[in-house]
């Protein structure tokens, strides 16, 4: 039988019981909240609907995303999907802050300006110098400001803060701009397929299913894919079942079979060569071998 829903810990904010985020959410608080009474270390667990920009001001440590270990010190900028499995492990008496906002947010700002498209399709550990870390902190600041007291024009406030934060963010990190109206059209075929993706990978649709769903050919998906990707639409769909097999090997006590299961595949020889191909082991070596922070 497969398993009804993930194994894996989902929060609101990190500790409080999954409810439903208003589409305009932004949360800031320092580091140190809650990182100091779990002895600064925090278990993997996710947020679906939540993006994270970490400022460290001070310290550094390790970042586990999915089956990846980021270490990093300060200054540093980490930028945390919503959805992506997470944990730390911070040096002792670090210091730093966390906004946390709905994903439906960010998706208004994307929508208006695609350039910030990249930053949230993977988790990443950006390198600041000092000057990026004053600045972006006295964003961050500012926006602690206004959202600690209602007055005039205070959404345009916080969004004018949060903005200037992924502006910086963008051109520090020198993520590639998508440009022109047919890029502009690709990325949103993609970020559409990925949603798509996202929702039903365990149904191990084709990728003529999903693209007669997202009203394009074939075709047309394939080339999107891609110009925006660099990778095919079936190779998509095998690494987000990768990364939802990875996911639960790492932080789940299913078994081999069950984690197959999960992803859509029944049959356990054919995951264990499907693990296999594409991880380069197999899943109960996989398991065995991984390190945790």
């Amino acid at each position: 039988m497969k398993p009804a829903t993930s194994p894996i810990p989902s929060f609101y904010l990190y500790g409080e019981a999954q409810r439903t985020v208003e589409k305009d959410f932004v949360h800031v608080e320092s580091l140190d909240d809650r990182s100091r009474p779990s002895e600064w270390t925090i278990q993997p667990h996710l947020h679906r609907d939540l993006h994270h920009l970490i400022l460290i001001c001070e310290g550094g440590g390790a970042m586990r995303a999915d089956d990846v270990i980021c270490r990093f010190t300060s200054p540093a900028l980490l930028l945390v999907p919503s959805g992506m499995v997470h944990g730390f492990q911070w040096f002792a008496e670090s210091r730093g802050w966390v906004i946390s906002f709905a994903d439906s947010y960010y998706a208004t700002l994307v929508e208006r300006d695609p350039d910030l498209a990249p930053l949230f399709r993977t988790a990443a550990a950006i390198v600041l110098d000092n000057d990026d870390c004053l600045a972006i902190e006295r964003h961050v600041s500012q926006l602690m400001l206004e959202l600690g007291w209602i007055g005039p024009a205070q959404h345009s406030a916080v969004e004018a803060e949060i903005l200037a934060i992924m502006v910086r963010s963008v051109r520090r990190a020198k993520l590639a701009r998508i440009e022109g109206d047919a890029q502009g059209r690709h990325a949103a075929i993609v970020a559409h397929l990925r949603a798509r993706i996202d929702q039903r990978f365990r149904l191990r649709e084709t990728v003529d299913v999903h693209a007669r769903a997202l009203g394009v050919s074939a075709t047309a998906l394939r080339l999107a894919c891609a110009r925006v990707g660099g990778v095919s639409p079936a190779a998509m769909l095998d690494q987000r079942a990768m990364l939802e097999a990875r996911r639960l090997l790492l932080y789940t006590k299913l078994t081999i079979n069950q984690v197959g299961y999960a992803i859509g595949i029944e049959d356990p020889a054919y995951f264990s060569r499907f693990f296999t191909r594409h991880a380069g082991q197999t899943p109960r070596s996989y398991r065995a071998s991984s390190e945790r922070p």
